[in-house]
Parts: C-alpha cells; sequence; structure tokens
C-alpha cells in the first residue's frame, strides 16, 4: 500500500519540527520536511528516522521562487502544511500551487486578515475538489472547536471569552514574536467596545501550577469569525499573556508607545526584544493553559455560562498550535475528507480531535464543571 505523502513547509522550523515530530509516529505517511534549507532538513530527519514509523525525507523549497506549482508537482504531495509564519502579509502563492497540482493545503496561520481571506479561493478549490483551509492552529480551529463543544444546549450566545498564556520557560519562535508585535498598539476589530493591541489588562485564574496570569488583547482571526456563527452574534475578548508581570507590563508600555506614534513598526525589533526576554527564560515555569468561555441563553434551564481549559506541562505548550493539522492530515489519510473548498478552519475539527493527538505530551483538556 502506497503511503500517504505529506509536505510540510517550514518543516524544520519553530511550530514545523514539532509536527513531523508528531506525523513520524503515525505509520503510513511519507513525510517531507521542506524548507529553503535542504541541510537543515535532512539533519531533522537524521535525528527523527531511528524512532519514525512514517517514512521521512527533505527536500529544497522556495516558496517564493518563480514555478512554486511546478516544484511541488515534483515533489507529489497528497496534502501540504504550510507552517512558515508570520502569515501578516502573506499572500496565498501556496494554497494557490497546491490547487494547481492537486494537493490538499493547510497552514497555521492566525493571522486575522489572511485566515478570513483564504475563503476568496473557494470557487477554485471546489472545483477542484481540495480542502484549503486556513487557521488550523490554537486559534481559530482550537478555540473554535472549544466554543462549538460549549455551546451546545444555548439557544443564543452574548459572550466568548478566550485566553491563553505559555510558560516563560517555553521555547519561543521568532516568527511568532514578530507576529505579535506587529499588531502591538493597533486597533482590533471590535465597534463601540474597540480595543488596542495589548493595550490594557486583565486577570484570569487557571488551576495550578499556571496559577493567576495577566491577560491583554490580541488580534485573532476569532474576532471576526466567531459573532457570525451563532445566534445573538456575542461579542468576544481574546487576551494573551506573558507568565512573568514585568515582561507582560513591559509588552503594555510599548503598545501605549506605538499608540502615541514614539514607535512606528515594533516587528522591525522583534530579534532584539525577543533576545531580551530570553534573557528571563530561567525564570517562571513550563506550564501554559488556555481557556474558552461562553455565556448565552440556555434552551434546557442548564447553566447560562460553560467553561473549558486546557493545562499544558514539561514544556508542551508549543505543541499545541500542531494538533490541528496532525488531526486534519490523519482524517485525509484515512480517506476522510473533512471539508472541499477554501474557508478558514473552524466548525471542521472536533475536540475529540484534538484529544487523540495529545497522546504522549503533557497536555489536559476538560470542561469546568459550573
Amino acid at each position: 500500500m502506497q503511503p500517504y505523502r505529506v509536505l510540510v513547509i517550514g518543516g524544520y522550523g519553530f511550530f514545523g519540527r514539532r509536527l513531523v515530530e508528531r506525523l513520524a509516529r503515525q505509520g503510513g505517511l511519507a513525510v517531507t520536511v521542506a524548507g529553503r534549507s535542504v541541510q537543515r532538513g535532512r539533519i531533522l530527519v537524521d535525528a527523527l528516522q531511528p524512532r519514525a514509523l512514517a517514512r521521512l525525507d527533505a527536500a529544497a523549497l522556495d516558496i517564493d521562487a518563480p514555478g512554486l506549482a511546478d516544484a511541488l508537482r515534483q515533489l507529489t504531495p497528497h496534502a501540504v502544511v504550510h507552517t512558515g509564519g508570520p502569515f501578516q502579509g502573506q499572500d496565498y502563492r501556496v494554497a494557490q500551487a497546491c490547487i494547481a497540482c492537486g494537493a490538499h493545503y493547510i497552514d497555521l496561520a492566525d493571522g486575522r486578515d489572511f485566515v478570513a481571506g483564504i475563503a476568496a479561493l473557494d470557487a477554485v478549490a471546489r472545483h477542484a475538489g481540495l480542502a484549503i483551509l486556513s487557521g488550523a492552529s490554537s486559534v481559530p480551529a482550537l478555540s473554535g472547536a472549544a466554543v462549538d463543544h460549549l455551546a451546545r444546549g444555548l439557544a443564543t450566545l452574548q459572550q466568548i471569552d478566550i485566553g491563553i498564556s505559555p510558560g516563560n520557560r517555553t521555547e519561543r519562535g521568532l516568527s511568532t514574536v514578530r507576529a505579535i508585535l506587529g499588531y502591538c498598539g493597533q486597533p482590533l476589530p471590535g465597534g463601540a467596545a474597540q480595543r488596542f493591541g495589548w493595550v490594557g489588562s486583565w486577570d484570569h485564574a487557571y488551576p495550578a501550577p499556571v496559577g493567576r496570569r495577566l491577560l491583554s488583547p490580541c488580534d485573532v482571526p476569532d474576532l471576526v469569525l466567531l459573532p457570525p456563527r451563532f445566534a445573538g452574534q456575542p461579542s468576544v475578548r481574546f487576551g494573551a499573556g506573558l507568565e512573568l508581570w514585568w515582561l507582560h507590563r513591559g509588552m503594555n508600555a510599548l503598545a501605549w508607545a506605538v499608540r502615541r506614534a514614539w514607535i512606528t513598526d515594533l516587528s522591525a525589533h522583534a530579534g532584539l526584544l525577543k533576545r531580551m526576554a530570553d534573557w528571563f527564560r530561567r525564570c517562571g515555569s513550563d506550564a501554559g493553559a488556555m481557556h474558552v468561555s461562553v455565556t448565552g441563553e440556555p434552551k434546557d434551564g442548564g447553566p447560562p455560562t460553560r467553561r473549558w481549559q486546557l493545562l499544558a506541562a514539561a514544556g508542551d505548550g508549543p505543541y499545541v498550535p500542531t494538533l490541528a493539522a496532525a488531526a486534519l492530515v490523519r482524517q485525509l489519510q484515512g480517506g476522510r475528507l473533512p471539508f472541499v473548498g477554501a474557508a478558514p478552519c473552524v466548525g471542521v475539527l472536533t475536540l475529540d480531535a484534538f484529544a487523540q493527538e495529545c497522546i504522549d505530551l503533557q497536555i489536559r483538556m476538560e470542561q469546568v464543571p459550573p
């Protein structure tokens, strides 16, 4: 039986290598680690191959070079997973190249405009019979699955509250830092309740070993994708936080500096700011958390507010953004096409699908009793 061929773009990067590590444990796959440096891909392949159930190899691929569709066609993937962020400012050339060569496309984007805009490719993707899914990450794929689960039994929704706070000792990716700094101090969707990225804060109490964390408003696809999905057009608040309060307050200060036009482009300083934050990597913990709560009108007299949470320990938090892509690959390999067309990855996966991908990881998901 021929293996199911998966190409991971940016497969030796921060999230890409974690996804490849998970896919390598899945028999019946042939996983190609792709990126500009074939040497870096081969180093990862050599490290994983002794324990891998999948067949692994590496290939050189530059998504900015001409002839991307032809390059993909030569590699003959059944599915392509694009992990090469930040996606803010990228176009859809990778997804378009996948459609041209007949491969399903999945990305780990969390940029609001990029994820929401993927629907522009829907007609051509439907004609080709392909799944083109953007946002297969912590947001909006996992957060959306949690909201869908909690909303069962509610006639309408009024509020959705989502928060993520990684442990300070958890490794950080430069692309993630650059993406966050790109909207720091910038206006967020929200009409009369409009906020600005990282301006202001609130706190949330997570279970041990995470504890109470500060959160500040962030720009994510959920802000525009979730309200139209539910009766009542709920308001959505999304916050992210840093474990160390002085680093979090530092982000708040940078956001105010952007608001007052003292700094114009924080993302240009991502490398420096990441190095400064890494000075404190020995502080804090390796435990992070995520929560989702919804409030609405019950159909059956149940509680109006329902809560779900995720706890990640032992530095396993960075695997969370890869769980959706791993689950989608598992479905595609099994012949279960999760979706036909091009759309954000919302309403495609259930929480059970995510739980299956947490095996052997220090990640626990649960609905909180009322």
